[in-house]
């Protein structure tokens, strides 16, 4: 009898190590992706040619600042972003949607799109250069920016692809030829807020439609692309189809 009770302390004590090994390796997860890095996938093309739909991205938590968890209350702030940081934040309209755009303006700094689609920064047109558009492998190609089918829609002839000297960060952007453009009016920008662009500058609901981005919405600043694929399973949808990667997108870094 006293054996049978001993046989069963031990068996409840270790489901209570395991339960516990369990548990503490669920928190250190939670708060991996809290303080440090968190993977997202791009859903949209409003940040091609630097991003494509199916691009899997790994961000840095860290990078601005640890908040209260669940709450937009920073615990403390590391450095602030910058002109051409590549943001993930909380939608200004709708707190529980994620988004990914480009930092274009910090604090004080007046922003004006003309009827091109280019950039003015403080009342200086943004130097661009007009990049040759090629079907060639990037390797023989430096310029080539996306497969003519990544464009989600259209072809290369529809798209002026240009780089963007953005006060010392260089990257690619995309206008949509003939598309019409209301965003004439110059926008300053507020104390602890930025102006955000998607980089596919035609297709990208951005601060040109909502305003500046309160710091207090932003999660954190994307590094590099870990996996990518044309399309994901169809029964599911939130991974990859191993027949369909984009081999050379892997671990490719975002500037």
């Amino acid at each position: 009898m006293a054996n049978t009770e001993t046989n069963s302390t031990k068996k409840k004590a270790k489901f209570g190590e395991g339960l516990g090994s369990f548990l503490l390796a669920v928190a250190a997860i939670l708060a991996f992706r809290w303080m440090l890095f968190e993977p997202y996938v791009i859903p949209s093309g409003s940040m091609i040619p630097t991003l494509l739909i199916h691009d899997h991205i790994l961000v840095s938590k860290f990078s601005y600042g640890v908040r209260v968890p669940f709450t937009k209350k920073w615990l403390f702030k590391n450095s602030e972003p910058q002109r051409g940081d590549i943001v993930v934040f909380r939608s200004v309209e709708d707190n529980g949607y994620f988004m990914i755009k480009r930092v274009v303006g910090v604090p004080g700094d007046k922003i004006e799109v003309d009827q091109e689609g280019y950039v003015k920064l403080n009342g200086e047109k943004l130097e661009t250069k007009i990049l040759p558009v090629s079907a060639a492998p990037e390797s023989q190609a430096p310029y080539y920016p996306v497969k003519e089918s990544d464009l989600g829609g259209g072809t290369y002839a529809d798209f002026d692809f240009f780089e963007e000297n953005l006060k010392g960060v260089q990257h690619r952007a995309l206008l949509t030829k003939g598309a019409a453009r209301f965003f004439d009016r110059p926008m300053t920008v507020g104390p602890d807020e930025y102006f955000c662009m998607g980089d596919n500058r035609d297709n990208s609901k951005d601060s040109r439609y909502w305003g500046s981005l309160p710091r207090e919405n932003l999660l954190g600043k994307a590094l590099f692309v870990w996996l990518s694929c044309d399309e994901t399973l169809p029964f599911l949808p939130f991974l990859c189809n191993p027949l369909e990667l984009r081999w050379g997108r892997f671990f490719h870094g975002l500037k």
